[in-house]
């Protein structure tokens, strides 16, 4: 075992890819190509605004040879996160390849884009996605959804799209089968040092006899023993605690706006029920008050009724005095006393 700097981090990272044959090797692996020259373009490390970053990048123009022997030249933009990062952020590194003037290329009949493969290792899951290393290749396909072939590649398509590759580092299991597995196996974060997170402990055995792989592995004990290397690292590792300490801090802030939240809403719900309760008693008071007026109206009619009987009554009983009855015969005639009779008069 070999314990070496992780690269993962941002200086070990950059001090790897430095080095020419390295670079050629880890993106031969992963972009499955002879990359026979790589050059590292303008606007490199771009992550030198940690305080709003947690992408790094490097620009690289790269030769690829075909397997019929004719070379060209690609552009790849390889970003790495060990955080979980807006996916604008990619977008806008992207927009910068499609505005640089000098991604562009003449040949003897037009002007085209130089073709662009974007790379992304990320220190974390995508998803639900398993597989470690997901290839994203755009296709042309006619009307009615059948692949088109004749006349592709063609310089003006290939300007317009780009291909894609995506490393969980997460999802590297430390099994070697491919070519692109042992190269990847650097960055298995599953060989952290469990006392140390910026070293890996390497089985250096499964690198022998691979002379590439060997240079690999001598590079980040190279950075392991370096003592600018170290201290940038512990940089990052202080950046990223600031960054997880703040990270946490929302989350614990979110959590407790969510709880309130909920409490708000559950008293909003208990509000509206009590207003639909005092609603419904209102409706039953209005309903009441609906009868109430009612049955006073039928009172008030009935004792209309009676004073217009009362009425009549007085004025039959006052008729018969006059043809000189007595009370008390008009009172037998009416069927009442004549106290009965007074209180009417």
């Amino acid at each position: 075992m070999v314990t070496v700097a992780n690269p993962i981090y941002d200086i070990v990272f950059k001090y790897l890819m430095e080095d020419e044959r390295i670079a050629r090797t880890i993106l031969s692996a992963l972009l499955k190509k002879d990359i026979t020259h790589v050059e590292i373009r303008p606007h490199e490390y771009a992550n030198d605004k940690r305080d709003t970053l947690s992408v790094f990048r490097i620009d690289f123009g790269a030769t690829v040879r075909e397997d019929d022997g004719s070379e060209h030249l690609i552009l790849i933009e390889l970003q790495k996160t060990w955080l979980e990062t807006e996916t604008l952020r990619f977008r806008q590194y992207l927009s910068v390849h499609y505005q640089n003037p000098k991604n562009i290329v003449e040949d003897s009949r037009d002007r085209h884009a130089i073709p662009m493969v974007a790379v992304y290792l990320l220190g974390h899951k995508v998803g639900d996605i398993e597989e470690p290393v997901l290839y994203v290749r755009h296709d042309s396909f006619d009307y009615n959804g059948n692949r088109v072939t004749k006349g592709l590649p063609n310089a003006f398509v290939d300007s317009l799209t780009h291909d894609s590759i995506i490393v969980q580092i997460p999802r590297l299991h430390g099994q070697i089968n491919t070519r692109l597995d042992k190269v990847l196996s650097i960055f298995d974060q599953s060989r952290k040092d469990s006392d140390n997170q910026q070293v890996l402990n390497l089985d250096d055995s499964l690198y022998s006899g691979d002379s590439d792989m060997e240079h690999i592995v001598r590079r980040l004990l190279m950075a392991a023993t370096n003592a600018d290397v170290r201290m940038d690292m512990n940089v990052e590792d202080e950046y990223y605690s600031v960054i997880e300490k703040r990270d946490t801090e929302i989350l614990m802030r979110e959590r407790q706006l969510a709880e309130q939240r909920v409490q708000l809403d559950e008293q909003n719900v208990l509000l509206s029920e009590q207003k639909v309760q005092l609603n419904e008693q209102q409706v039953q008071l209005n309903e009441q008050q609906v009868q109430l007026d009612e049955q006073k109206a039928q009172l008030e009619q009935k004792n209309a009724q009676l004073e217009q009987k009362d009425a009549q009554m007085r004025a039959s009983v006052q008729l018969m005095q006059k043809t000189g009855l007595s009370l008390q015969t008009i009172a037998e005639t009416l069927n009442m006393t004549e106290e009965e009779l007074r209180r009417l008069l």
